[in-house]
């Protein structure tokens, strides 16, 4: 062991005594909290902060998946307006959160359809310890009356972290699960310039005005028109971080694209992700899928743009993956900067997927932890993993800091403990030498100190001395990485938050490819790996979706992803009223655009890389074996065949029963049965 870790280990406890010793001194008499520019309302100390009711067994605001579908249904027809979905509470019923043989499970009756229940969790001892470490809501969100108003469903605390902006339904691929239903509602929904720029406008007059990613999505939206200027002009009203959430295959077919975006002011790119090797990604129905994503990866991080892969995951289908990805990730440190793993939601095409595949694909956030320990041999699910919003008190601390004359706020993750956790680790670029950062660096305790510090408001310099006594006091220099120092914790922290001003690459909408560099030259990689749970109606929870830090930007303001995708279902209707004409219309104006589904390849002028693989993860052999249909499409083959079999059983001639059914119904008379029109295969 290096001697410096002697000496480190020496300042630690000499930190810990200082900061306790000024500490006792410091909480009396706090400073009141200062109302800063980007807010009409004061900072939050953090008894202030308002939790939901959380612990178990607890009684919360749900839906019935069938009346939801049948409301929805009565909206597309006319039969109600969508002002009921304000005004009412449509599908709504109550549900109760128990504890059952060690796991969390929601359940919930409706009077007409009947008993609901789905798993939350298969530990209830990893819950527990996630709700625990819940910090509290944020500022409540003010100025967004016209822009937040959706009934039941309304975005009621803090600004969120990630505003979504849809600005294609159309697609290249075909994907199984999809949350938008890509390619299959019949009509095309894009967004126009001055929408776009409407919706972004709009988002910046909502407080607190938070620094958010503004992630463009779809569909597919590199294949928007206006992709490019969409970009540019996000960086153009002030905001920082600017995504994409994508399949890769137009980023893997060009770099002068790439570079294209990059210039535009692309910072990252939520990169599909759902495993290694072209086998663990066949499900999407793209011969050389895996081939692309390599493709991509080279190509986006030569042009100056971050990567984070983000999976889908389903029980059975690729929950084996969790170890592989993690593996890819810290074989390849310099081009990875984050994981984003998120549990499979049945929405979109697997809406009314069947109770038995529902329960044996449900993957939970506490899977996903058990997973990394068993796959990957790292952290303690119970100790090492928190909830998302636990960053909220780290942006409180940098909010204190930036004073009131700031003109954004941080970014906030205030979710609720059940809709988002993660885990990091600190890896060396050069070595690859990597450790657990909980392992070194205690994170409860740093939080509680932070807390304390924030709630003193004792002023910048001072409030950054203290802070770094509490970095020092619950840092341990035995279980860091060999080569890390106290001065590198200090610089990731410096470098994060932006505490002294010291520039480490500027993020801004006027950084250059030196301001990239210069960030990409830090040694260290602080890979974050986190869970991201969206919610389907199965289980539902308004005290989830009223918290959301993942609002989509609308022609008809800003909606909870959850409420968007799920729920009532805001996304059918928006898009239904906002439709741009039919996909039969729109490919007569404008043409077809290239699909790749049924195992097409993508064309790749170029399919080398240089990124890291291993060969064991490439041969995936613990590939799940699920019995029974695995998509919405199988499911409706397996459904079609037991039509044919029980109903159609005496219509049918022995040696035809494998024969398709044929159905007439176009060219029948008009005075046969209408029920005879209405059989579908």
């Amino acid at each position: 062991m290096r001697p410096i870790k002697h000496a480190e280990r020496g300042l630690t406890l000499i930190a810990g005594g200082l900061f306790n010793a000024i500490q006792s001194v410091n909480k009396y008499k706090p400073n009141p909290s200062f109302i800063p520019k980007w807010s009409d309302k004061p900072l939050l100390k953090s008894w202030q902060k308002s939790k939901p009711t959380l612990g178990w067994p607890r009684t919360t605001d749900s839906l019935c998946p069938n009346c939801v579908i049948e409301a929805r249904e009565e909206i597309f027809s006319g039969k109600k307006d969508v002002s009921v979905l304000i005004n009412e509470k449509v599908g709504e019923i109550k549900a109760t959160i128990v504890e059952r043989d060690g796991q969390i499970w929601m359940i919930k009756d409706c009077p007409v359809h009947g008993h609901f229940e789905d798993m939350m969790a298969i530990d209830s001892r990893f819950l527990t310890h996630i709700e625990k470490m819940f910090p509290g809501r944020d500022i409540d969100a003010h100025n967004d009356e016209k822009l937040h108003n959706h009934g039941s469903s309304t975005v009621k605390y803090g600004r969120g972290a990630v505003l979504t902006v849809d600005l294609t339904n159309r697609c290249n691929m075909m994907c199984d699960p999809c949350f938008m239903d890509a390619n299959q509602v019949g009509f095309v929904h894009e967004l126009s310039m001055q929408e776009i720029k409407e919706i972004l406008d709009n988002a910046i007059t909502i407080k607190p005005r938070r620094q958010m990613s503004v992630q463009f999505s779809g569909g597919e939206p590199s294949i928007s028109p206006h992709f490019i200027e969409a970009i540019r002009y996000s960086r153009k009203v002030g905001y920082n971080s600017v995504q994409a959430a994508t399949n890769g295959i137009e980023f893997a077919k060009s770099k002068e694209f790439c570079r294209e975006a990059a210039a535009a002011g692309l910072r990252y790119v939520y990169l599909q992700f759902d495993g290694i090797g072209n086998d663990a990604n066949s499900h999407r129905q793209v011969g050389n899928l895996f081939d692309v994503k390599m493709r991509a990866i080279n190509n986006l991080h030569e042009a100056g743009v971050e990567i984070v892969l983000v999976t889908t995951l389903v029980n059975g289908i690729n929950n084996d993956q969790v170890g592989s990805i993690i593996r890819f990730a810290l074989d390849n440190p310099k081009k990875i900067a984050f994981l984003s793993f998120q549990p499979v939601s049945f929405t979109g095409r697997d809406e009314e997927i069947t109770e038995q595949r529902r329960l044996q694909q449900r993957y939970t956030l506490s899977h996903l932890a058990h997973d990394v320990k068993q796959q990957v041999g790292i952290t303690e699910p119970t100790r090492d993993w928190f909830p998302l919003s636990l960053m909220g008190a780290f942006a409180d601390f940098a909010d204190l800091v930036h004073g009131p004359e700031a003109e954004w706020g941080q970014v906030s993750c205030g979710c609720h403990p059940n809709c988002g956790v993660g885990t990091a680790v600190m890896i060396d670029k050069e070595t690859k030498e990597m450790r657990p950062v909980p392992e070194f660096l205690n994170i409860p305790g740093l939080v509680k100190d932070m807390q304390k510090i924030t709630d003193a408001a004792r002023g910048k310099w001072m409030s950054n001395l203290m802070m770094g006594l509490a970095l020092l006091k619950h840092y341990n220099p035995y279980n860091a990485p060999s080569s890390f120092s106290l001065y590198q914790l200090f610089k990731k922290f410096d470098k994060s938050f932006g505490l002294t001003g010291k520039d480490y690459g500027k993020v801004s909408g006027d950084r250059t490819t030196q301001d990239i560099d210069v960030r990409r030259s830090d040694r260290w990689n602080f890979l974050f790996i986190a869970g991201m749970w969206f919610q389907d109606l199965f289980n539902y929870d308004f005290r989830r979706t009223e918290m959301c830090i993942i609002p989509y930007g609308t022609q008809e303001g800003e909606i909870s992803f959850c409420a968007y995708n799920t729920g009532i279902g805001w996304r059918n209707i928006i898009e239904n009223m906002h439709q741009n004409a039919t996909v039969a219309k729109w490919y007569q104006e404008h043409g077809r655009h290239e699909i790749f589904a049924g195992g097409k390849d993508v064309e790749l002028a170029d399919k080398s890389h240089s990124l890291i693989l291993n060969e064991v993860d490439l041969a995936r052999p613990n590939k799940p074996q699920m019995e029974g249909p695995k998509t919405a499409h199988e499911e409706a083959v397996m459904m079609r065949k037991l039509y044919q079999e029980m109903v159609l059983k005496q219509q049918l001639q022995t040696n035809e029963a494998d024969k398709p059914v044929q159905i007439k119904g176009l060219s029948r008379k008009k005075e046969e049965p209408a029920e005879a029109e209405a059989v579908l295969v």
